[in-house]
C-alpha cells in the first residue's frame, strides 16, 4: 500500500513540474533558390543540434531579403538577419533608401560571410555584351526590399542612369526571374549572390544564355569610394554558357541583429557556429574558403553585439 502511495505522489509530482520552454529566435533570409536562405538554414541547423544544451530553437524563412530582414528587425519581427553589407552600412549610417528613417542605433553586426558578386546573366540572343547594353532592354532588377535591387540603384545611380533608360525594370523575386528570363519575358536579370547559386544555374542551363561583366571607370570610383565594396571575379566554367572569368565587383554578406536582442541569444548563435565551424563550411559551397579571422571584422558597418564580442574575446579573436 506504503509502495502504490509513494509511486502515485512520484507521478502527481512529475505531471505538476515545471517543462522549460525554449526561446524561439528567426533568422531572415532571402528567396528559397538564394544563398541566404541556405545560410539561414545551416546556421539554425547548428543551434538546433545543441538546443538541449542552451535552450534556444532556431528558424530561418524565406524573405524578401537584406532590406526586408533589416526592417523586420527594427520593428522586432525577426532577430537576426542575413544582410549585404552595403546595405548594412546604409542602414547603420542612415543613407540611400535608409535616409528618411535615419541612422538605424541599434542595428548590430554578428560576423560576415561570403563574397557576393554582382552578377548579370542575359539571353545569349539579346546583344548584350557588356553592361552599358543593358540600355533600352527589358530588365529584372529584383523586389523592392533586396538586396540585388538596391546595389543595382547603386550602378545605375554612378552612371547616371534613370529606370526610364532601360526598357522595362522588372521587380521578380530571385526565385522567379531564371524561369522568366528563359520564357522571354525579360532580356538579362540582376542579382547579387554568392556561388555557385541555384538560381542562376537554373537560367544557364534552362536556356542559351551568358554571364556579362561589369566593369569600367565609373565601377571603379564606386569600389573606392566605398568600403563595403571589392572587385570580384566570378571562375569561368561554373556555369554553362560562360567559359571565361566573369570580372564584376561585389558586395559581402554579413548577420545582423539588434541591440534589444540578448547577449545570451547572441553569444549561443554566434558559438553554435564558430564552436563546429568545419561541419558549417561543408553546408554550402559558398561558405568553403571561409576564415574566422576575415568573419569577425571585413564588411561589418554596424558596431558588434555585445554576444559576438564575448565569444571572440574568449576566442581570443579580439
Amino acid at each position: 500500500m506504503k509502495k502504490l502511495t509513494l509511486i502515485a505522489a512520484l507521478a502527481s509530482a512529475l505531471s505538476t513540474a515545471p517543462v522549460m520552454s525554449a526561446n524561439f529566435i528567426t533568422i531572415g533570409t532571402g528567396g528559397q533558390t538564394g544563398v541566404y536562405y541556405q545560410v539561414g538554414l545551416a546556421v539554425c541547423k547548428l543551434i538546433n543540434a545543441g538546443k538541449d544544451k542552451h535552450n534556444i530553437e532556431c528558424k530561418a524563412p524565406s524573405t524578401g531579403g537584406s532590406v526586408d530582414n533589416i526592417n523586420s528587425i527594427k520593428a522586432g519581427q525577426i532577430q537576426f538577419g542575413v544582410a549585404q553589407s552595403d546595405v548594412q552600412y546604409q542602414a547603420a549610417k542612415g543613407e540611400g533608401q535608409f535616409e528618411t528613417a535615419g541612422a538605424d542605433a541599434d542595428l548590430r553586426a554578428v560576423f560576415s560571410l561570403h563574397p557576393e558578386p554582382f552578377t548579370v546573366v542575359a539571353r545569349s540572343e539579346a546583344n548584350i555584351n557588356t553592361f552599358d547594353d543593358l540600355k533600352g532592354k527589358r530588365v529584372n532588377i529584383g523586389n523592392a526590399g533586396s538586396g540585388q535591387r538596391s546595389t543595382m540603384e547603386r550602378v545605375m545611380e554612378a552612371k547616371g542612369w534613370k529606370m526610364a533608360d532601360l526598357g522595362l525594370a522588372g521587380d521578380l523575386k530571385s526565385a522567379e526571374q531564371s524561369q522568366a528570363l528563359c520564357d522571354n519575358q525579360y532580356d538579362a536579370i540582376i542579382f547579387t549572390v554568392g556561388h555557385p547559386n541555384g538560381s542562376i544555374t537554373e537560367a544557364t542551363t534552362s536556356c542559351d544564355t551568358k554571364l556579362i561583366p561589369v566593369t569600367g571607370a565609373e565601377i571603379d570610383k564606386l569600389v573606392a569610394d566605398n568600403t563595403y565594396y571589392t572587385k570580384a571575379t566570378i571562375p569561368g566554367k561554373m556555369y554553362k554558357g560562360t567559359d571565361a572569368d566573369t570580372e564584376t565587383f561585389g558586395v559581402g554578406a554579413t548577420l545582423v541583429t539588434s541591440a534589444k536582442v540578448s547577449d545570451d541569444e547572441v553569444y549561443q548563435l554566434t558559438k553554435a557556429v564558430f564552436d563546429d565551424f568545419e561541419k558549417f563550411k561543408k553546408l554550402h559551397p559558398a561558405f568553403a574558403n571561409l576564415k574566422e579571422a576575415d568573419m569577425t571584422k571585413n564588411m561589418l558597418s554596424a558596431p558588434l553585439h555585445p554576444g559576438a564580442e564575448k565569444y571572440y574575446k574568449e576566442k581570443g579573436w579580439m
